[in-house]
């Protein structure tokens, strides 16, 4: 067989060469030990939580050793193509603070190893399709699916291994003379990899090829013997010819991507054997597992039943970035947790992330744990950024709460509320609970939630009374305590709720019912950070007005 010939009867429209384009993409000019990383979504419309988790390690890889980390649309899987996704990839990362130095922008590509799409890039994919076929490593596959579906119901019956490789393989050996016949009939065809594998071998004869993986060290398997498709009918390659040839020639040292793709690795380290190129250092990741609430065990996180896997969860409830990226780390990183102890006011990009420290047996993640992070990140950033923060939420989610933001001194008041004390209070998890947590703050929001406690429900407007005669809103907290004090005992409750405790029959209750009293009519709440400070803030006249609704 003349494979060049061939190459030339199937891609006679490629005239650049390999080397045309190893000169158009250089080695990068980078210091000794940086590492060029990669996130490359599908633009399908859904960006998970599992490509913010890889897209995190690939920052931290790229920009701790002065290396470059850029994005790469990955849409060679036209049916799969949803339009609007890429602005939906690069929105949602850029909130999570995750920003790439070159690649796929919504105004166009940044930087000089471009095309960052991969459907633009099909003459270059073409370009080594040919290569390979000339060098005999690839050839042209004129099954029909027919053809393949009759073949796979052979394997089946036969309980051989699926797909197309050895005698199954039909177009590996025809002649030159069979395929210009069929090409001259204009019958479709694929490419595929010749793979060198057989696995009909005795097992101790198989080659087998070791990897070293940057997270689960040396990967042991048998060669690939699949004779996968690398370019398609259509001229599109598929994602194992695509990423391999881009990630050569964008000079890509560390690919993270998922533990679901380790099956594919014996085909992609032999498309990089077959192209004579050295291969990045893989890094496969621990899939993101939970703890099933109806049987306690572990699973994987499901687009169909976890809400919480997609990016949109996490934007819409209104996460701070800052949490969210903190709480990442801590799964990411076994490490990381008792380095923030240590460190508890320290950036967190000053945290050495390394891949040693991640876990190759399944990510835990657990939404109660962020929940608890948040609210330690959240008590550290100020009220004047919290109202940044909130509004630019409600701006995008909930545009009909953007009133609460016309008095800004109002809102940050509300939101220091109890964070300066010894043992601050840590009320912030995320927007949308902020919202509901201050919502009795303002007027059209306020709602009467809990009942009055039951041991003064009698008492209810004599307390509320007494308690608008001695109001002075210039009251210290001392003195406005002192005044609940002689309300409870005036009414026979107990000043001190160990001696109801003691004595029940003795009083009608003690100065904690009393004061929920209050605490209910101007909150509509039985639990609210302290009362004095919470009138404050409201006003007189908007307390007297609250309370004087009771009467």
């Amino acid at each position: 067989m003349d494979y060049n010939k061939l190459a030339e009867l199937l891609f006679p429209h490629i005239t650049k060469t390999p080397e045309d384009y190893e000169a158009l993409y250089p080695q990068r000019d980078l210091p000794e030990g940086a590492k060029v990383t990669r996130l490359g979504p599908s633009p399908t419309g859904f960006i998970h939580l599992g490509n913010l988790y890889g897209a995190f390690v690939d920052e931290r890889l790229a920009h701790q050793s002065g290396g470059k980390f850029f994005l790469r649309i990955e849409d060679t899987d036209d049916k799969r193509y949803v339009e609007g996704a890429v602005e939906i990839i690069i929105n949602s990362l850029r909130f999570f603070g995750i920003n790439f130095d070159e690649g796929a922008t919504m105004t166009g590509d940044i930087g000089q190893y471009g095309d960052y799409t991969q459907s633009h890039r099909g003459e270059i994919y073409q370009c080594f399709a040919k290569k390979m076929v000339a060098d005999g490593t690839a050839y042209p596959c004129f099954m029909t699916e027919e053809e393949i579906a009759q073949i796979h119901e052979q394997q089946e019956a036969e309980k051989a291994n699926p797909g197309i490789y050895g005698k199954w393989a039909k177009s590996r050996n025809l002649t030159m003379e069979e395929i210009q016949a069929k090409l001259a009939a204009g019958t479709p065809y694929v490419i595929r990899l010749k793979s060198d594998g057989d696995m009909s071998l005795p097992e101790d004869q198989i080659r087998r090829v070791q990897v070293k993986d940057a997270i689960r060290e040396i990967l042991d398997f048998p060669a690939n013997d699949q004779d996968t498709v690398i370019l398609k009918a259509t001229g599109i390659p598929t994602y194992h010819f695509a990423h391999v040839v881009d990630d050569h020639l964008m000079r890509t040292t560390h690919v993270v991507r998922g533990a679901e793709w380790l099956p594919s690795l014996p085909i992609h380290v032999e498309l990089f054997e077959k192209l004579g190129w050295e291969p990045p250092i893989y890094c496969h990741t621990a899939q993101l597992m939970k703890i099933d609430e109806e049987t306690g065990n572990k699973r994987k996180l499901s687009k169909r039943h976890d809400p919480e896997l997609s990016l949109d969860y996490y934007r819409n409830q209104g996460y701070h970035p800052a949490a969210v990226r903190e709480y990442l780390l801590t799964i990411l990183n076994s490490n990381f947790e008792e380095w923030r102890m240590a460190n508890p006011d320290a950036d967190i990009d000053e945290f050495e992330f390394t891949t040693e420290k991640m876990s190759n047996s399944g990510a835990l993640f657990d939404l109660n744990k962020l929940n608890d992070i948040s609210k330690d990140v959240l008590l550290k950033i100020s009220a004047s950024d919290l109202y940044d923060f909130l509004k630019g939420w409600a701006e995008e989610f909930k545009p009909d709460l953007l009133h609460i933001f016309e008095d800004r001194a109002y809102l940050e008041r509300i939101l220091d509320l109890g964070r300066a004390e010894a043992k601050p209070r840590k009320d912030h998890i995320y927007a949308q609970q902020m919202v509901e947590n201050i919502s009795y703050f303002f007027d059209d929001m306020f709602r009467i939630e809990d009942e009055m406690p039951a041991e003064a429900a009698a008492d209810v407007a004599t307390i509320i009374a007494k308690y608008l005669e001695t109001y002075d809103h210039s009251d210290d907290q001392t003195q406005w305590f002192e005044k609940i004090r002689q309300i409870t005992e005036e009414l026979g409750y107990a000043v001190k709720p160990k001696d109801f405790k003691k004595n029940p029959d003795q009083y009608k209750g003690h100065v904690g019912h009393v004061s929920t009293v209050v605490r209910v009519a101007l909150m509509g709440r039985q639990q609210s950070p302290d009362v004095w400070e919470i009138q404050q803030i409201l006003s007189e006249d908007r307390t007297r007005a609250r309370l004087a609704k009771f009467l």
